[in-house]
């Protein structure tokens, strides 16, 4: 049986690998862009939430995924070498809002969720230093953490790849095809590609694959910027901070990534139908992103230490909830769709309880493989590494000394290991930010001012073209328009 997932988010990534998992399935991991995980996964604040802010009276799904997937994270991620780290969170309290402080205290209850109780300023600050003055309390909540989402959908793509799994980039699926009541696999930009069940994770254009066998849901598209400054700030808090959430968002979040960076945000503003991959960035945006967070915290970095303002749209479903149903009526398909915050948090649960339902609709008797593995080691990385462990990598392999991004540390032996594996996973163009994503490379205070041209020349030789030919973020963002001599001389580009 052929299984095809489409969406190569943090929900598909899931998928794929919950699908590598089962004998005798042909599984499919089909994506539109030209690398894995580059929709709202890649623009995400990467954090692990407790769950006590969803109310399962009012969203089931959430509720439920949200605290099973906190819990699943720490095994997938140890598992998967993903970097993570569970600092926990405080949720500001300013007067006027203590009673609704106190709702998330009885969710954390009705929710299961350990640890969450409230504390009032001076036991606050002591715990960080950095709070406002005006914060008279917070929701202290243990369970919280932070992940890396883009390094998250890599290592779950390479592991589901690794067990069997088949991953066609550059695919744009048009539209399901049904007949006799039954999926038949999916039409797209390569061509008919054949399938008994199609598990739609499409992110922000599930609706419009929906709608080809008959759904009829919209989703809004909401779009959040971020704020990132260099690593090397100094006003950084212990902990993940952000106030009471409102009914349309849970608030801007200031957070330490696990790469050390400060980031501040998202913001919340509702797009037309028509604008889903407007991820555009504003004046407005940076200036309420700084004003919230300074309502936050006592001090922020200067902005000279901003090295990325960036966004991304998610897509928030119709009534709030997630769309996940698998249907008998075409028999084969399964939505999921609509996942919003905190779908990075409940992605490992969503795909587990995907499963079960495909188990139990169209009475599958699925069996795990004897041979699949759950690992998948990380990249091996010089950065704050022993002086002997450096020494002994540039033993096994001099390209180790070779540094090529002086702010993080990147040696060449990592950058080829990252282009090796966006081989190995099946990509078809070798793009600057794929390595980037992977080796870090490129993610520093000069934002690969000083090292993107020589990461390009290698990935020119590898690739046998020329340099200015390289791309950058898809297959036509190409880096140059030609040789400087050939067009001095009045030559084509080419």
């Amino acid at each position: 049986m052929r299984i095809l997932v489409i969406g190569s988010g943090i929900v598909g990534a899931s998928i794929a690998r919950i699908a590598s998992m089962y004998r005798d399935l042909d599984v499919y991991l089909v994506e539109r862009e030209a690398d894995v995980g580059w929709g709202a996964s890649k623009a995400n604040t990467g954090i692990i939430h407790p769950g006590h802010e969803e109310d399962p009276r009012l969203y089931p799904f959430r509720a439920k995924l949200c605290v099973e997937g906190n819990r699943l994270w720490k095994s997938w991620a140890r598992d998967l070498d993903i970097p993570i780290k569970f600092p926990g969170e405080l949720m500001l309290v300013f007067e006027g809002f203590e009673s609704e402080a106190r709702r998330y205290i009885d969710l954390a209850r009705i929710n299961g969720i350990p640890g969450v109780r409230l504390l009032y300023h001076d036991e606050v600050e002591r715990m960080e230093p950095l709070i406002s003055d005006e914060a008279v309390a917070a929701v202290w909540a243990p369970t919280a953490g932070i992940i890396s989402p883009i390094d998250a959908v890599i290592a779950l793509v390479e592991n589901a790849v690794s067990n069997g799994i088949k991953l066609l980039t550059e695919t744009e699926v048009k539209r399901v095809i049904v007949s006799d009541g039954r999926v038949r696999g999916v039409e797209t930009n390569i061509g008919f590609i054949g399938a008994d069940i199609v598990v739609n994770a499409g992110g922000i254009h599930a609706d419009e694959i929906a709608r080809t066998v008959g759904l009829s849901y919209r989703l809004k598209p909401r779009k959040g910027e971020y704020i990132l400054f260099d690593s090397f700030v100094e006003a950084k808090p212990k902990h993940i901070i952000h106030p009471v959430p409102t009914s349309i968002t849970k608030g801007v979040y200031i957070v330490e990534t696990v790469e050390g960076n400060l980031m501040i945000g998202p913001t919340a503003v509702d797009l037309l139908e028509d604008a889903k991959d407007d991820t555009s960035t504003s004046t407005e945006g940076l200036s309420k992103l700084l004003s919230e967070a300074s309502r936050l915290l006592k001090e922020l970095p200067p902005r000279d230490r901003i090295v990325k303002f960036f966004a991304g749209v998610r897509p928030e479903p119709p009534n709030g909830d997630w769309i996940i149903e698998a249907y008998t009526d075409p028999w084969g398909f399964v939505d999921v769709a609509g996942i919003r915050s905190p779908g990075l948090t409940a992605a490992p649960a969503i795909a587990l309880h995907v499963f079960n339902l495909i188990r139990e609709r169209y009475d599958l008797k699925l069996k795990v493989k004897d041979s699949w593995n759950p690992h998948r080691r990380g990249i091996a990385r010089i950065k704050d590494k022993p002086k002997q462990l450096i020494k002994r990598l540039v033993e096994e392999d001099s390209r180790y000394g070779s540094i090529v991004c002086w702010c993080n540390m990147v040696s060449e032996a990592e950058i080829l290991e990252a282009i090796g594996r966006m081989k190995s996973i099946g990509l078809k163009t070798i793009t600057l930010d794929g390595v980037k994503f992977r080796s870090k490379a490129m993610y520093g205070f000069c934002q690969g001012s000083f090292c993107r041209a020589r990461i390009a020349y290698i990935v020119s030789k590898i690739e046998g073209i020329p340099l200015w030919d390289v791309r950058v973020n898809s297959t036509e963002s190409k880096l140059g328009v030609g040789d400087v001599k050939s067009l001095v001389k009045g030559g084509s580009y080419d």
